[in-house]
């Protein structure tokens, strides 16, 4: 998540607590109960916030693991890539005698 979308975020939670603050007087609410429903609203959200963030801790979907393993598959085809570009630049005999030494040392 961006720093911009963290902001988004911030605001627009500001937002629906002020709204539900200034709504619920209009619903007949006291400003007692008011100032705990948007309380009540705002702590739903965060609530709500850090449970999302424990679940994509919990699985591994974090914006820095996601850019490590896309990272990690680019490097690892460019790496197979040259290796296959290296092995069949190899003579026939070369080919047959790293192969040998390959199934011989696992």
């Amino acid at each position: 998540m961006t720093k911009g979308k963290v902001v988004q975020i911030g605001l627009l939670i500001s937002v629906l607590g002020l709204l539900s603050y200034g709504l619920a007087p209009q619903f007949g609410a006291d400003n007692f109960t008011a100032t705990t429903i948007s309380s009540l609203i705002l702590i739903l959200i965060v609530i709500t916030w850090i449970s999302s963030y424990v679940y994509r801790v919990v699985n591994g979907k974090m914006t820095f693991m996601e850019q490590r393993k896309r990272y990690r598959k680019q490097y690892e085809q460019i790496l197979n890539d040259k290796l296959e570009t290296k092995f069949n630049s190899l003579s026939v005999e070369k080919q047959k005698k790293l192969m040998e030494d390959l199934e011989s040392n696992p």
